[in-house]
């Protein structure tokens, strides 16, 4: 085999591999409550949610960038799993997990995409660039989104207050200000309307 071939076939064994990201299921519901979304459900929403409100980075971004991190930020979780952002004791290992996820399914690539990629997830959960901040705060709004629009099924099920969910979602702020303006009156209206409980 050629070197280019080798290459290419990497590159085949990592996308064969990233198609796993179709198979973990999170612990949000779709807008209209009927079932759990995939990884790659929400993968997929978050590019889209870059393109739409890419105006509302408080600080310009490249939205290319942008979309390379939403598309693998959550690869780790072939091997980790999605770990439910209200539950203590599942994040105590959380960061672990997700680093030697990271380690094997970034090598699956050849070195120098594996490098630029590894550098980019890397990126994505330091926070700190504004490109990282913009996908970050568009992560942390998408689960808000749906558990809204979803009747809040998923927060009542879970007893989870509206302080938590203020919590957990103030960093949306480090990556815009108006979409975390729009977040806390999500949150607000989920209160009013017993969706989530009171702080």
């Amino acid at each position: 085999m050629t070197e280019r071939s080798l290459r290419l076939e990497r590159q085949l064994a990592f996308l064969l591999e990233a198609d796993k990201v179709k198979q973990v299921v999170r612990r949000n519901l779709l807008s209209d409550g009927s079932r759990r979304e995939s990884d790659g459900e929400h993968m997929w929403h978050l590019a889209l949610m870059a393109i739409v409100l890419a105006e509302y980075a408080d600080e310009p971004v490249d939205l290319m960038r942008v979309l390379r991190m939403l598309l693998i930020h959550d690869l780790v979780e072939i091997d980790a799993g999605d770990t439910f952002a209200y539950d203590t004791d599942a994040h105590a290992d959380k960061q672990a997990r997700e680093l030697a996820a990271a380690e094997r399914i970034f090598a699956i690539l050849p070195d120098d995409q594996a490098q630029a990629y590894r550098a980019l997830w890397d990126e994505f959960e330091e926070r700190r660039t504004p490109d990282a901040r913009f996908a970050a705060a568009l992560d942390r709004l998408a689960p808000l989104l749906l558990n809204h629009a979803s009747g809040g099924r998923m927060w009542r099920e879970r007893d989870v207050s509206a302080l938590q969910v203020r919590d957990r979602n103030i960093l949306i702020a480090e990556g815009s200000a108006s979409l975390w303006e729009r977040a806390r009156e999500l949150i607000d209206d989920a209160v009013a309307r017993g969706l989530l409980e009171a702080e």
